[in-house]
């Protein structure tokens, strides 16, 4: 519980769907007595991406769930991170509803078309992936600043261990990801005069639907089973387990709080050891 949380209001984008990291971070920011905003594409599930988004039915009722545990104002809002006019509408919901935004977390994030080498990625696949992991940051927080420079704030992206260690056939998501590490070290140093601290978090492997899925593909890929994959993968971590979203929420909610006020431009690994660096 962070009291330096109680009362901001708080975008979460990505946030649609209860099995995400996403949820779990607005969650986070509702039990700390936060007004939280859930955001998603509001979309049916499209033929090109296998990982579902948020309905806007399921964006209603998961903001409704927390307003009525936490006591907290919760509002949720169909938007397309990549649509310049919906983030606009976006922004201008924020401010007829609450006035201003105090903490933005860049969590939407997806991959698209068949894992490949980068050289024989299918390009338009190759492109609404860095479009939707990288872009959406810069648009969405050219959006939402309006709303964040009377006061000051804090913006978290989320970004990937896999933005700082190439992953195999996943080089699209891996250079969009890396990317947003570099896009949070500039927008710190650009916003740090207008009282905006800026980080991102580089979770590992977390178990949601987009790690679910990765597991199901490998195990077909090398005739293998879902549970030995993840079996595999654990004896790459130090904690030798998969990581849940809330581990991740904790330490974005940590981020955005006064308790880490001194801190900005930093990516921080959430990875239980499978990556440690100097």
């Amino acid at each position: 519980m962070y009291s330096s949380l109680k009362n901001k209001t708080v975008l979460v984008t990505g946030s649609g769907k209860k099995s995400g990291i996403g949820y779990a971070i607005v969650k986070k920011f509702a039990s700390c007595g936060a007004n939280i905003i859930v955001s998603d594409l509001g979309a049916p599930q499209s033929k090109d991406n296998p990982i579902k988004t948020g309905t806007t039915a399921e964006m209603q009722e998961a903001a409704e769930g927390l307003r009525k545990e936490f006591s907290v104002k919760a509002l949720a809002i169909d938007c397309d991170v990549i649509d310049n006019g919906s983030i606009a509408a976006a922004a201008a919901t924020i401010k007829e509803h609450f006035g201003q935004l105090d903490i933005l977390v860049n969590n939407a994030g997806a991959t698209f078309g068949t894992p490949n080498t980068a050289h024989a990625y299918d390009e338009a696949a190759w492109m609404k992936t860095i479009d939707v992991n990288l872009h959406s940051v810069f648009k969405v927080t050219r959006g939402m600043l309006p709303l964040m420079m009377e006061k000051g704030g804090a913006i978290v992206n989320t970004a990937s261990r896999a933005g700082k260690v190439p992953p195999f056939f996943n080089g699209a998501y891996a250079v969009a990801k890396a990317g947003v590490i570099m896009l949070t070290k500039v927008m710190a140093k650009e916003l740090a005069g207008n009282g905006i601290r800026v980080n991102a978090v580089c979770p590992g492997q977390i178990m949601t639907d987009l790690e679910k899925w990765r597991f199901e593909l490998e195990a077909e890929f090398l005739n293998s089973t879902y549970d030995e994959r993840v079996e595999e993968m654990c004896k790459s971590i130090a904690l030798n387990r998969i990581g849940e979203p809330d581990e991740v929420a904790k330490l974005v909610a940590y981020l955005a709080s006064d308790e880490a006020s001194y801190m900005t431009g930093q990516a921080i690994n959430v990875t239980g050891g499978q990556l440690m660096e100097l």
